[in-house]
């Protein structure tokens, strides 16, 4: 099992962002789009605030 922390779930109308670690990929985030498709970067990111602004650049 890996083990998976949650920083933040930021829900919009269209979309749900979240940002969390895993043992093997460190900080990462992803996009949820309405109908469930996921969308984001394999990168990996030092700490939760990068994976975050990252997060946020990518969305733009």
């Amino acid at each position: 099992m890996i083990n998976t922390t949650i920083y933040s779930v930021i829900c919009h109308p269209d979309s749900i962002f979240t940002v969390f670690c895993t043992e093997s990929k460190g900080w990462q985030f992803r996009v949820i789009s309405s109908l469930g498709t996921v969308y984001g970067d394999d990168k990996s990111y030092c700490t939760q605030v990068a994976a975050e602004r990252a997060g946020r650049k990518w969305l733009k």
